[in-house]
């Protein structure tokens, strides 16, 4: 009796199996592949942040050019980072400022609005680009941008934080107060907006509510020494509260200006 024939075909020897090998190997050079990628990824994004970090340093001692040497390395090791792009801004912000140089106003607005590129929900970014258009003038086109932020983002409290603060600035605290009341209505515990709820019942007379308001937000967050200070003079004015002592940093610079005006 003859042997049936041996029909397995061996490797490189059969056409389907050598089809199905090739697309196996080809699956797994691109998983290779795609992993090499996320990996390089999110070490350019590690260093990206590093370099921000540096930046932050160097620039808070007062080293602002080796900052900014920094922040541009951080831009070249991931360009979708919009902390560098922030960064930058705030330094040609500053030497714009100090310098009386135009165009580093204008490389400033730049960096800001390519910040807001990257990330629309930038809130430092927001508030330096903002008080930059007030610083040239462009008082009506601050107050847009930020109007526009707060109606494309219902759902968020910054926008209204910051638009109640530029509303302050201007001296109408009745839409000030109504900005932070409906982000309190979003997020009750934010502690910016309690804080800066907390000043407006301050410079109203209310202190006692403004004592609870510095209080609640510095329970969510305790890194606000300037929140702490004033429940320290309230309390030793006689105000019902407790003393806070506090400590903190950042990855992004400080802006130019803390206030509009």
């Amino acid at each position: 009796m003859n042997a049936a024939p041996f029909n397995c075909c061996v490797v490189n020897s059969c056409p389907a199996d050598r089809q199905i090998i090739q697309r196996r190997a080809l699956n797994v050079l691109v998983a290779v592949l795609a992993s090499l990628f996320i990996n390089a990824a999110t070490g350019c994004s590690w260093m990206s942040t590093g370099e921000n970090s540096e930046g932050t340093r160097l620039f808070q001692q007062g080293y602002y050019d080796a900052a900014a040497g920094r922040f541009r390395q951080a831009m070249q090791n991931d360009p979708t980072n919009p902390d560098s792009y922030y960064n930058l801004a705030a330094y040609y912000h500053r030497q714009g400022k100090l310098q009386q140089r135009p165009a580093d106003t204008a490389q400033a607005e730049s960096y800001y609005r390519q910040c807001l590129d990257h990330n629309p929900n930038h809130v430092e970014c927001r508030r330096g680009l903002a008080v930059l258009l007030v610083e040239q003038g462009r008082s009506e086109e601050a107050f847009k941008m930020l109007e526009d932020w707060s109606t494309e983002n219902p759902t968020q409290a910054a926008p209204k934080i910051e638009l109640a603060r530029l509303f302050e600035e201007f001296g109408d605290k009745n839409a000030a107060k109504e900005n932070l009341t409906a982000a309190l209505a979003i997020s009750p515990n934010d502690p910016r907006a309690l804080a800066a709820l907390g000043k407006l019942r301050e410079e109203s007379g209310d202190v006692n509510q403004a004592v609870a308001n510095y209080q609640r937000s510095l329970m969510v967050n305790r890194f606000q020494p300037e929140v702490a200070q004033r429940v320290n003079a309230l309390q030793a004015a006689g105000v019902t509260g407790a003393p806070y002592s506090t400590a903190g940093g950042t990855r992004l610079v400080a802006a130019p200006d803390a206030t509009y005006r």
